[in-house]
């Protein structure tokens, strides 16, 4: 099936790219998964742009222009990811990914 409606030049931001994925595929909802191939775990949303970590995965946001410098809940940064299910392997990513955290296991993508 081709989708014409994908016009990556008219994006302006996730909200819009979903909109015109759920137009041309006829979903009311797009839903996304957030992982790197080096982990085993990943985040998922359904649909609503914040993601939720399983238990064994912990995301936390740190200042872009100092990496030891861990950021309160609503600030944004760029996200780090733990992997607990990484065993006899990285357990750690420190992304260049911005994000913000918005509770204990939820976070969103910014870009």
């Amino acid at each position: 099936m081709t989708v014409n409606c994908l016009q990556p030049e008219k994006f302006g931001g996730r909200e819009d790219l979903h909109q015109q994925l759920s137009k041309g595929f006829g979903l009311e909802q797009i839903h996304s998964e957030y992982g790197m191939t080096e982990l085993f775990s990943q985040a998922y949303s359904k649909g609503n742009g914040f993601f939720s970590c399983p238990p064994w995965m912990q995301v936390f946001i740190r200042d872009t222009s100092d990496p030891f410098t861990k950021l309160r809940i609503g600030m944004m940064g760029n996200i780090n990811v733990i992997d607990l299910a990484n065993r006899e392997s990285c357990a750690f990513i420190a992304t260049q990914d911005l994000g913000r955290k918005h509770s204990l296991n939820k976070f969103e993508v910014l870009g």
